[in-house]
């Protein structure tokens, strides 16, 4: 008889850096490190948790992910956490599926955790997407052995204006704590007080809490915000992360609660519409209204983060006052709704009248899709024959668009740009004129990621020590509003530790929007990344400026980077369009309105823009009267809306698909979310503008803008010079004046943010800030032009000596509109009275 062989077991050879485990009999191999949660996951197998998330430290809080272990052949003598517990050579994991001690052990916790949790589930928010219900029902037991009589709280206990807390609920996972702590670094929410009387608070003065955590629903008349009698209030730019994040409805959102249940709901994937980092997002809505929206997991650019204003921010687009039907404006000189016919008419034949006399400029500004925003350069070059064309709706100069196409057009993560990981991963990262946490609040958090995990030099080039500066763990390099190119410039001799710490690998450049402001910056910038080899990045405020960019809305650049005065380049886009394209290089924002203002344009088409936002509003509400004929595309009334002869309403992004290209190069696509509104993309309103002035532009569809503009995305970018722009000289001051530092604040008056009550009460203090002794002892400061002035209370920061700092459009402090100044400029103070 013949015996075959033995079939002999291949041994799994173990990569270096990894072990070998079995976890309920398979056998696993796992990087060394990695919990033990984790491997079970990538196995399939999902152990029960909810002090665990992949983003925060482990912290064992909850008890409920309990699983057998034994490593050497011993057991261990109790189950451990999965969540804290790394893989090991040799150990052997029993999950619930095959372990009755682990399956018993996590039922037992679970028993535990309800045994003062209330039956708020018909009325929870977190009803029918809780985890802990549905963890219950698979893991807990059927009855309950405990019938006492449940521990009560007064509820809800506001912990800020847009977060509620129902203390009862809270079963102490600290996910909320060290999301704080950790992602945000504001640690105003914290676990106070011990045992029984443990709770989630605001404030680091225990005693405060001493009476709040044994308030009973009987107490509720006394109970006011968790902040009273001393303690900090939970102020974040990211505290709606908590709401997201929280596993049992304990935190809620006080603009939601009680809105909707989420088997109500109809969810869409979008895009974030507030800055130029793209996140991902999910946007919740009913009857034809959003209710909500989430962070998207995105681990390439948000993760699973979003800052409170893309998160909050969306009732712009319900507003009472939105613009829904076409206006025109009558012979009495008032603005009446008509039909889109007859609006697209009168404007059609007004544009085309001063289009032949002295021509219209196009001021299209920063908010726009890629696709919008090319349906606005095409019209501007073939139904208006004009590069008199602008996206940027704010402080500019000639010299950041040398830069911009330069240093920025055509980059992207797929050719070697600067990226979200990019960051995460450098070994020093300089922001230059660049606050991340107000102008790009997830770009902050990659800092300070980075900064506390890797260990990445976060360098500050600014005027004081922003939370920015403090959270990133980061250095101040301080100087004088307008001398940051001079700055830049002395690198090399005066701080030689960061020339150096630039001139290594992965070393990074993050300017933002504010350099336009000073002259010589971006030439001083190009020639230190060019000395160093640090990676250069521009990450503007707005979401549409990086698209308007590559789409060509700019006096001197068509789509796809071509330079407007390259014949080749222009022979090119007008074989694609099918028209002659004029060859003169355009006025920028600033030359157009100077020009209207002047009498030297006889049309203007303005596309949402606010005139508070331009360097000299004043000037730019002077070019919007004398303009002989004024097309707006928006959706609510605004200072353009008082001067428009046609306004056409449009749609806001939850209204239409399109795509913006974040800071990164990085294309972010969405789908319409609300269908059926009849509202139109602005790329729509101006193909149909141009057929009625008889031009075909081919943009009558998002999809249709998109297929034409990448037609044009192959062709060969024009090299552009490289910005070589002299510094400015430092400003001689005369007593009483001093020089004016400004940037916005993420939570301000911008237009997007309207009908948002709660949102707007976590705003920073509106303040100036000054040195000690330029605030000379002052309670409030005036500042001052001859254009108007600004009184407010003086904070002392760690400002330059004569320096002030004025939030840009604040309640109380629209430095552009009552000041007529930007940063760098030379203004007065004097002592003020509040």
């Amino acid at each position: 008889m013949t015996m075959a062989p033995e079939e002999t077991k291949t041994e799994t050879p173990v990569p270096e850096g990894h072990v070998k485990l079995v976890i309920d009999g398979e056998e696993v191999i796992a990087p060394k490190g990695e919990l033990l949660i984790r491997t079970a996951e990538r196995l399939g197998t999902v152990i029960p948790r909810f002090c665990d998330h992949p983003l925060l430290d482990p912290a064992g809080a909850c008890r409920q992910c309990l699983v057998e272990v034994e490593m050497g052949g011993r057991p261990m003598p109790k189950p451990q956490a999965s969540c804290t517990m790394t893989v090991a050579d040799g150990m052997v994991v029993k999950t619930q599926l095959t372990s009755p001690v682990a399956d018993k052990a996590q039922a037992g916790v679970m028993e535990l955790l309800l045994i003062n949790h209330p039956l708020d589930c018909p009325i929870c928010d977190k009803g029918g997407e809780c985890p802990l219900q549905n963890q219950a029902l698979a893991h807990g037991r059927a009855d309950s052995r405990f019938v006492d009589t449940k521990r009560t709280f007064a509820k809800p206990l506001p912990i800020s204006t847009q977060v509620l807390l129902d203390r009862e609920r809270c079963v102490l996972c600290q996910r909320c704590t060290r999301f704080s702590a950790q992602i945000a670094g504001d640690p105003f929410i914290e676990l106070i007080e011990r045992g029984a009387h443990q709770q989630i608070g605001t404030a680091e003065t225990a005693d405060v809490f001493t009476l709040a955590s044994r308030t009973t629903v009987s107490d509720a008349s006394s109970a006011g915000m968790l902040t009273s009698s001393g303690g900090q209030p939970f102020q974040s730019y990211f505290s709606g992360n908590v709401i997201q994040i929280c596993p049992v409805g304990a935190l809620t959102s006080a603009a939601y609660r009680f809105r909707s249940r989420p088997f109500d709901l109809v969810s869409a994937p979008s895009v974030c519409e507030h800055c130029s980092s793209g996140c991902a997002e999910r946007t919740d809505f009913r009857r034809g209204k959003v209710t909500r929206k989430l962070a998207g997991d995105d681990p390439e650019v948000n993760e699973e983060w979003l800052c409170d204003k893309g998160r909050f921010a969306f009732r712009y687009a319900q507003a009472a006052d939105r613009i829904r039907r076409p206006l025109i404006r009558n012979a009495q000189g008032e603005l009446e709704e008509t039909s889109w016919t007859d609006a697209l008419q009168i404007a059609a034949a007004g544009l085309a009248k001063a289009r032949d006399g002295k021509g219209v400029g196009v001021l299209a500004g920063g908010r726009l899709t890629t696709e919008d925003a090319y349906a606005y350069s095409k019209f501007a070059r073939i139904a208006l024959r004009t590069n008199d064309i602008d996206f940027r709706a704010r402080a500019h100069s000639a010299e950041e668009l040398e830069f911009l196409s330069s240093r920025i057009l055509g980059t992207s993560p797929e050719n070697g740009g600067v990226t979200f990981a990019g960051i995460e991963a450098a070994s020093t990262v300089l922001c230059v004129a660049f606050e991340p946490e107000e102008e790009a609040p997830i770009v902050f958090l990659r800092l300070r990621k980075a900064a506390r995990t890797k260990r990445t030099k976060v360098v500050h080039l600014g005027q004081w020590t922003t939370p920015s500066v403090t959270k990133t763990f980061g250095e101040l390099l301080a100087c004088v509003p307008g001398t940051e190119a001079a700055a830049i410039d002395g690198i090399a001799q005066h701080a030689q530790d960061l020339d150096e710490r630039l001139s290594a690998e992965g070393a990074v450049i993050l300017v933002g929007e504010r350099a336009a402001e000073v002259p010589g910056l971006f030439s001083a910038l190009h020639r230190l990344s060019l000395r160093t080899g640090a990676r250069l990045a521009w990450i503007p405020r707005r979401a549409g400026e990086r698209g308007a960019l590559e789409a060509g809305v700019a006096p001197t650049l068509l789509p796809g980077g071509r330079d407007v005065t390259d014949a080749a380049a222009r022979a090119e886009v007008e074989k694609a369009w099918g028209a002659t394209l004029p060859a003169e290089v355009g006025r920028d924002t600033n030359g157009i309105v100077a020009a209207a203002a002047a009498g030297g344009l006889d049309g203007l088409l303005v596309g949402g823009l606010d005139p508070n936002d331009l360097p000299d509003p004043a000037l730019a509400l002077e070019a919007l009267a004398k303009a002989g004929f004024v097309v707006s595309l928006e959706m609510r009334p605004s200072l353009v809306t008082d001067h428009a002869d046609v306004v056409l309403p449009i749609a806001p992004s939850v209204e239409k698909t399109g795509s913006y290209l974040n800071w990164e190069g990085r294309h972010r696509e969405f789908k319409v979310t609300l269908e059926g509104t009849g509202a139109l993309s602005d790329c729509r309103v101006l193909d149909t503008l141009a057929v009625e002035m008889d031009a075909d532009i081919f943009t009558q569809t998002p999809a249709a803008a998109a297929a034409d503009l990448a037609r044009l995305q192959g062709g060969a970018k024009t090299e552009a010079l490289a910005p070589d722009t002299a510094l400015a000289p430092r400003p001689a001051l005369t007593n009483g004046q001093v020089v004016l530092a400004t940037w916005r604040q993420l939570l301000d008056k911008g237009s997007l943010q309207v009908d948002e009550p709660h949102l707007a009460g976590t705003a920073r203090p509106v303040v100036a800030r000054l040195s000690a002794a330029t605030a000379n002892g002052y309670q409030a400061v005036t500042v001052s032009t001859e254009r108007g002035s600004i009184t407010l209370p003086v904070e002392v920061t760690d400002l330059p000596d004569g320096v002030v700092w004025l939030p840009a459009n604040s309640d109380g402090s629209t430095v552009r509109a009552a000041l007529g100044a930007g940063h760098g400029a030379v203004v007065s103070i004097s002592g003020g009275e509040q």
